[in-house]
């Protein structure tokens, strides 16, 4: 599995994005690629767990959601993860 961190700024863009990419990923949930994401309570960012094989596989849909550049959303940290408990 992947976490991925991102952070926020109150760009416009971001939350005229926010709707596609909500969408995107309730599709990428109901897959199994994505088990879990959401904001920080103080919306300053999120934290959003992908179950794909490699990180390749990852790099793929980030590429494939433009949310993931929009101003106001940065990526802060990418880390494979290895849960023994799901």
């Amino acid at each position: 599995m992947w976490i991925v961190e991102l952070a926020f700024t109150d760009a416009p863009e971001r939350f005229a994005a926010r709707p596609a990419h909500r969408q995107l990923l309730t599709a990428l949930h109901a897959e199994g690629k994505v088990r879990m994401s959401g904001p920080f309570a103080d919306d300053s960012g999120a934290v959003l767990v992908f179950d794909v094989p490699d990180r390749a596989a990852l790099d793929d849909l980030l590429a494939a959601d433009p949310y993931f550049t929009t101003p106001g959303v940065e990526v802060v940290a990418v880390r494979e993860w290895a849960p023994f408990l799901t």
